[in-house]
C-alpha cells in the first residue's frame, strides 16, 4: 500500500497544477522544439541540399530530379586549378592554425593571469579584429603591403602576405576561446597543487593543460575552418597565388560550374566534419569528454570583451 502510495502522489501532484499552467508550459515546449528545428533546418538544410543536388545530372538545382551522376567529382578532382587552390589553402591553414594557437593562448594567458596599467586598452586591441568587417581589413592589408612595395621594393603579395594578414585576424579568437576557459578555472587547484609540492611546470601540465586542452583544441578547429574558407582576406592579398575561396568566386561567375562547386564543397564539408569528430574522439579518449569539447567550442558565444579585458 505505501509503494502503492508513493506511485499515485506524482500523478496527484500533476492533477493540482492548473490547466492553463500546464497549457502553457506545453506551448512553451513546443515554442522552443520549432525554433531549435527551424535553427537546424536554416544552419544545415543548405548543406544537405548541396550534397544531394551535387549527384544530380542537371546543371542546375531543380526538381525533378534528372538522374545520378558522379561525373561532376571526377571533373572537380581533375581540375588542376582546384587542385593548386586547395593545396596553397591547405597549407596557409595549416600554418595560421599552430601560430595562432600560440600566439592566441599566450596572449590569454597575459590577459586574465597578469595585471598591468594598459591591460583594458590591449585587450581591446586584441578584440579589435573580431568586430572589424574582413572586407576592410582586407582593404586595409592591400593597400598597407602596396605602400611597402613602393616604398621598400620588397614583400611581393603572396601567400606570405596572406598567412600574415590571417593570423592577425584569426588569433583574436583563439584568444578569446582560451581566456573564457581560463576564466572558469579555479586558482585554488593550482594554490593547492603549490602547497602538496608540485613545482610550476607540473602546475601547468598537470593541472592547468588538462582544463583548457578542449578550449585549445576547438580554437584550433576554428582557427583552421577560418583560415581555409577566408575570402576577403585571400582575395585582396593574395596576389597571383590561387586559394580556394577565389577559385570558388571566379568559377561560380560561371552558370554551368554550379554542380562541380556543389562537388567539391561536399567533399570539403564532409572533411571538415571528419575533423571535428577525429578531434572529440581524440580528446575523448584523453579524458576530455564530449561535455568538455562542447563547452570550449560554447566559448566563442561568450561576450568577448569580457574574456579579453578578464572580468575581476
Amino acid at each position: 500500500m505505501a509503494e502503492a502510495a508513493g506511485a499515485l502522489r506524482p500523478v496527484a501532484i500533476q492533477n493540482r497544477i492548473p490547466a492553463r499552467l500546464r497549457t502553457r508550459r506545453r506551448v512553451g515546449l513546443g515554442a522552443r522544439v520549432s525554433f531549435v528545428l527551424f535553427a537546424l533546418l536554416v544552419l544545415y538544410g543548405p548543406l544537405i541540399l548541396l550534397a544531394v543536388f551535387s549527384f544530380n545530372r542537371s546543371e542546375i538545382i531543380s526538381l525533378p530530379w534528372s538522374g545520378f551522376t558522379t561525373t561532376y567529382y571526377h571533373e572537380a578532382l581533375g581540375n588542376p586549378d582546384l587542385r593548386n587552390s586547395i593545396l596553397n589553402s591547405t597549407i596557409v591553414a595549416l600554418i595560421v592554425a599552430p601560430l595562432c594557437v600560440v600566439i592566441g593562448t599566450l596572449m590569454a594567458f597575459a590577459l586574465t593571469r597578469f595585471r598591468f596599467r594598459s591591460r583594458g586598452v590591449m585587450g581591446g586591441l586584441v578584440g579589435a579584429p573580431l568586430i572589424l568587417p574582413w572586407l576592410v581589413i582586407g582593404i586595409a592589408a592591400l593597400l598597407f603591403y602596396a605602400q611597402i612595395q613602393r616604398t621598400f621594393h620588397v614583400l611581393q603579395l603572396s601567400l606570405r602576405t596572406v598567412v600574415a594578414t590571417q593570423v592577425i585576424c584569426t588569433f583574436p579568437l583563439v584568444t578569446a576561446i582560451v581566456s573564457a576557459q581560463l576564466l572558469r578555472f579555479e586558482r585554488s587547484q593550482e594554490e593547492a597543487a603549490i602547497d602538496l609540492g608540485a613545482s610550476r611546470f607540473q602546475v601547468f601540465r598537470y593541472v592547468i593543460m588538462p582544463h583548457i586542452t578542449p578550449a585549445i583544441a576547438a580554437s584550433a578547429i576554428f582557427a583552421f575552418t577560418w583560415s581555409f574558407n577566408n575570402f576577403e582576406i585571400s582575395y585582396f592579398t593574395g596576389g597571383f597565388q590561387l586559394l580556394f575561396p577565389v577559385w570558388a568566386y571566379g568559377t561560380l561567375r560561371n552558370a554551368p560550374n554550379l554542380p562541380i562547386i556543389n562537388a567539391i564543397s561536399t567533399i570539403i564539408s564532409a572533411v571538415q566534419v571528419i575533423l571535428i569528430v577525429l578531434a572529440w574522439w581524440i580528446l575523448r579518449r584523453r579524458g576530455g569528454g564530449a561535455k568538455a569539447i562542447l563547452g570550449a567550442l560554447s566559448a566563442e558565444a561568450e561576450p568577448t570583451v569580457t574574456a579579453l579585458t578578464g572580468a575581476e
